[in-house]
């Protein structure tokens, strides 16, 4: 549990849908909506019992408009400022639990050697504490108390993972993992899966009567009209009379008369489109009436130097014909990429299932007059050929192991994992403490793991869902 509260992350505390995060927060009090008793108690951690009052103390000291909180009470702000504070007694919990303390002196000492509140001579000052005080809207107890708060939660943390030291055996193991050199020998899958070309028609024909009505477009009957203030009000301004022109027409839609009804009253005789399918560099309105073909059926849309007036009579679904050379590119797309896939994925799962030896690699060349291609990874950090996800999975592997990788171009390879090529560090090499405090880190994070266990059985939460969504509530 500590990596996740050092974190501040949320494993035990996945029952309260925690997210923790750190938001300003202000709170007058939430009065009357609160009152005694067990409808007071929003979470339990064992016996220990957080209130109502503990959460707007909270709320309070974080400092979180109530705009905010508002604006993203549906976005489950509460529960993390809950799941917070939940983190935050919990952690006090534990302190306590191990009587760790830290001293006034000490306290002070942090206090005096704060580089915010030193002078130009590096000397504490105490107009700058005060000045610092005054900004934050902090009095002087406050601070000390927050600061005494995050020294003892630091001392926590110490306490579980500090004097870590690694063994050289571990520090070389991740050097050699991360620094190794790799021999890959790869294919590129482009010339084995099947050509576009080789599709037959009756294989192209068979997929369209299989899915004949995804593959249908949208043909549309429509009408429209442009309005312009000459043809609306024999003027050639924009004046106040075309816009109110204008509002009627609009009214007239929203009171939900017909086009040609309209249309008759303005006496425009409109543009009559029949089956039309969206086509590129096409009539600029007549395409945007065709995105909006699944709106209401009249609408009233504004260009830039007049506004159009529409109606849909009509969506027809209709199957592109074969004859069309760009249904007929996009088909055998479709079943080219299928193909791809359907190949992928026997591969991967003969690869799982031990079922893809070397005989099958060199028979994959053989048989496809593919060429069996050699590149050495001098890290697992060398993207030069591969994409850097690849290379993380080869450097994963061990030797001998075979994979499909791509780049960045996303062509599929099938790769074997050749040789590995490994070297110790040496111990007084700048490289050295890089790789050392890689290595603390990592059993500290281990011994993190395993105190989250045990966190997990020492500390059970509930949280009252009636008094959160009550809380909720209060604030929409």
């Amino acid at each position: 549990m500590i990596i996740n509260l050092r974190k501040f992350s949320k494993t035990i505390l996945a029952k309260v849908l925690m997210v923790i995060i750190v938001i300003p927060f202000v709170f007058w009090g939430m009065g009357g909506v609160f009152s005694s008793g067990n409808t007071n108690s929003l979470a339990k951690i064992n016996k220990h019992n957080i209130s109502t009052e503990d959460l707007t103390d909270h709320f309070s000291e974080a400092r979180l408009d109530l705009e905010t909180l508002r604006e993203n009470i549906d976005n489950n702000i509460i529960e993390e400022a809950l799941g917070n504070l939940v983190t935050t007694t919990l952690i006090q919990m534990e302190i306590e639990n191990l009587g760790l303390q830290i001293s006034e002196k000490v306290l002070i000492n942090k206090i005096k050697k704060n580089d915010t509140f030193l002078d130009d001579q590096k000397k504490f000052s105490r107009t700058e504490y005060e000045k610092f005080l005054l900004v934050n809207n902090l009095t002087a107890p406050d601070f000390e108390i927050r600061l005494k708060k995050s020294e003892l939660r630091d001392n926590l943390f110490t306490y579980i993972g500090g004097g870590i030291k690694s063994p050289f055996f571990i520090t070389n193991n991740i050097y050699k993992a991360e620094t190794k050199k790799l021999d890959i020998s790869y294919i590129n899958l482009i010339n084995i899966y099947k050509k576009k070309e080789s599709f037959s028609n009756k294989e192209i024909q068979s997929y369209i009567d299989e899915n004949k009505d995804q593959l249908k477009n949208d043909h549309i009957d429509f009408s429209y009209i442009k309005l312009t203030p000459k043809n609306l009000t024999e003027s050639d301004e924009y004046n106040e009379f075309f816009f109110e022109k204008i509002d009627q027409i609009e009214n007239k839609i929203h009171d939900g008369e017909k086009f040609k009804d309209i249309i008759a009253e303005l006496k425009i005789e409109p543009t009559i489109k029949t089956n039309y399918f969206s086509i590129n560099n096409g009539d600029e309105t007549e395409e945007k009436i065709y995105k909006k073909r699944n709106e209401n059926k009249v609408q009233l849309i504004e260009e830039n130097e007049f506004y159009v007036l529409y109606a849909i009579d009509k969506i027809n679904k209709i199957l592109p014909s074969l004859d069309g050379k760009n249904f007929k590119n996009k088909i055998t797309e479709i079943l080219y990429e299928k193909s791809k896939y359907d190949y992928n994925f026997q591969l991967i799962s003969n690869i799982s299932n031990k079922k893809f030896t070397e005989n099958d690699f060199i028979k994959l060349s053989n048989e496809n007059s593919a060429t069996i291609e050699e590149i050495q990874l001098s890290s697992v950090q060398d993207d030069g050929k591969f994409d850097i996800n690849s290379v993380k999975l080869m450097y994963a592997l061990p030797v001998n192991s075979f994979t499909l990788i791509s780049d960045e171009k996303q062509n599929i390879y099938m790769a074997k994992v050749a040789k590995s090529n490994q070297k110790n560090i040496i111990k007084n090499s700048e490289e050295y403490s890089n790789y050392n405090d890689k290595s603390n880190k990592k059993i500290k994070n281990n011994m993190f793991s395993s105190f989250d266990l045990l966190l997990n059985k020492k500390y059970k939460v509930k949280i009252n869902q009636k008094t959160l969504e009550r809380v909720k509530n209060y604030y929409r």
